[in-house]
Parts: structure tokens; C-alpha cells; sequence
């Protein structure tokens, strides 16, 4: 069911890791923002709008993973864009005829696989690198393109509503999330991501990540300053006191990541030389 947190935008989320999808109205349409994670929740979403009477005019995705990459033909057929560097990881990826097979069989959990439609997975155009707003007939988006969680992330900062669209990042259940694979220092690319997120939230009323719930403008610095928190916790191998981690943690997985990250990073420093 779509529910309105700021005027002309609104969401729906998933049951999956609490995964928003993010509507906004514009003069023709909507403008889709990673539209959900099961066949029938898109479905639905689909038929909420079209009780509405608001066709889906383009859609974005904020990176390049599964979960944000799905539409549904009840969609639509609109322009779907991400960023060029997104578009083109997503490329490459989409490259191996297997990898669909792979996404199944072993990034989505096996509870919901069979409710994932895969066959419109990462269909999306990239914008040229320089655009710095999402080209429709809306309100103005502002694209913040950043090298945190993946190739090409990017935040979204809807500015006549106040309201940030964050991807995954300044989640309320799940800890940071680097960019192990792709980038030579991550934990200064997510600290840099972070700054960049905190110079645009100075009029955001609405932060929308893409898990977990919907913060008010009181909770945008205070997500921004546990994720940097939990960023030098990280960087210097110390226990992070963090809610999103450990036996309280909404998602008992997460201490895995966790622990998969504080493994990685002790062994580039070793092979780096460089402390800590």
C-alpha cells in the first residue's frame, strides 16, 4: 500500500529487508525510484497507481545490486535510468548469460526467490556523467553520485518536498555496507559519501533510505553521525557500539557482514603494510 511522507511523494515497501520503493509525482506521471523486490508487491504497486490514474513516466535505480535493479511489466515500459557508471557496472554484469542463475541461487534469500521476477532485471539507460538532475517533467531531483556502497551509487535529493532518497545508505536496520570490490580506499569513499549526503541535508525534512524506515529531519544528522561512527569503528578493527549489530540487531545476518568487513579490511592493511 502506498503511503504519502511528503507532498507528491510516497511509498511502498517491501517485505524484504524492509526495502522502500519510492513514487513522486510529477505533470504526466511518476518518477519510480527502485521499485520493489517481489513480483507481487509490484504488482501491487502498479495497481495502486493505476487506481490513482498515474502512469509510471521513468523509473531510477540508485546502484547496481538485485534488489534495486527488478521492474514489473504492470509497470510499464518507461525510460529507466541509473547513473552512467551504474548503468555500465550493471552492464557488465548482465554480460554473463549465467548470472541471473547466480542471483538466484545464491544472493536471493531462498524464502522469497521463487516471488522474484528476474526477466526485466537491469534494464536501465545510463545518464551522461555530467547530469546533475533526473531529466522528466517533475519536481527537480538532484543526482549526489558518490563511490560508497557501489559502483555509481547515488543519493537523491528531491528538492522542492525536502526529501532525501539515500539508497543504501542512513538505513535505521542495516549497518554501512562498503564497496569492497571496486574501489581502492573504501573506507574514505564512504566517509567522503557521507559528507557529501550531510553538505545536502541542511533542508531535508524526509530521509527515505532504502531499508528500514522513514527518518523526520531530526533523524538525518543522527544517521549520518552513527554511520560515520560505525565508519571508524570499522576503520580502526574496534567493537562498534551499534544497535544495527549483534544479538538485538533486526537482521541476525548483518553481524556477518560485519564480520566479513572487519576480515577484508585486516587483510588489505596487511597487504598494504598500512596500519590498523
Amino acid at each position: 500500500m502506498l503511503r504519502q511522507v511528503a507532498e507528491g511523494v510516497l511509498i511502498h515497501q517491501s517485505e524484504f529487508c524492509q526495502s522502500n520503493a519510492v513514487v513522486v509525482r510529477g505533470r504526466a506521471g511518476v518518477l519510480l525510484i527502485d521499485p520493489g523486490v517481489q513480483g507481487h508487491e509490484m504488482a501491487c504497486l502498479a495497481n495502486d497507481l493505476r487506481d490513482l490514474r498515474q502512469p509510471v513516466v521513468a523509473g531510477f535505480s540508485t546502484h547496481p545490486h538485485w534488489d534495486h535493479l527488478l521492474w514489473h511489466a504492470g509497470l510499464g515500459a518507461a525510460p529507466r535510468y541509473g547513473t552512467a557508471r551504474c548503468a555500465a557496472t550493471v552492464r557488465e554484469r548482465l554480460s554473463d548469460p549465467a548470472v541471473k542463475a547466480r542471483i538466484a541461487a545464491h544472493l536471493i534469500p531462498p524464502d522469497i526467490a521463487e516471488h522474484v521476477p528476474l526477466d526485466l532485471l537491469g534494464l536501465i539507460t545510463g545518464l551522461p556523467a555530467d547530469t546533475t538532475q533526473i531529466p522528466w517533467d517533475g519536481p527537480r531531483i538532484r543526482i549526489i553520485e558518490h563511490q560508497a556502497h557501489a559502483p555509481g551509487h547515488a543519493a537523491l535529493l528531491i528538492e522542492e518536498r525536502g526529501v532525501l532518497v539515500a539508497g543504501d545508505m542512513l538505513s535505521d536496520v542495516l549497518i554501512p555496507m562498503l564497496d569492497l570490490n571496486d574501489t581502492a580506499d573504501p573506507i574514505e569513499d564512504y566517509l567522503a559519501a557521507l559528507q557529501l549526503l550531510e553538505n545536502a541535508a541542511g533542508d531535508v525534512d524526509v530521509l527515505v533510505p532504502g531499508h528500514g524506515s522513514i527518518g523526520a529531519a531530526d533523524q538525518v544528522r543522527a544517521r549520518i553521525d552513527q554511520d560515520r561512527a560505525y565508519v571508524h569503528a570499522l576503520r580502526d578493527a574496534q567493537v562498534p557500539g551499534d544497535p544495527r549489530v549483534g544479538p538485538s540487531a533486526p537482521y541476525a545476518w548483518v553481524s556477518g557482514v560485519h564480520e566479513r568487513q572487519l576480515q577484508h579490511l585486516a587483510r588489505r592493511s596487511e597487504r598494504d603494510g598500512t596500519p590498523g
